[in-house]
């Protein structure tokens, strides 16, 4: 069997934790961080965990994972 390639896309954006889960970037924190609230800035810093349901998708893109 040749080997499977994986979705560059997908490389960058997530990583899988030990466990398999997928670990992402937090979502709304790109721009505009000057009408969010603080306390909704302060509880997106850093990573989270990706729900299950979405996460079966990414795991297809990563392979080797």
């Amino acid at each position: 069997m040749p080997k499977l390639k994986t979705k560059s896309g997908a490389k960058k954006r997530f990583r899988l934790t030990a466990k398999g889960k997928v670990r992402m970037n937090q979502a709304n924190k790109q721009h505009g961080m000057i009408k969010r609230t603080n306390k909704q800035i302060r509880n997106q810093r850093g990573t989270t965990i990706m729900a299950e349901s979405d996460a079966k998708v990414v795991r297809k893109f990563l392979p080797y994972g």
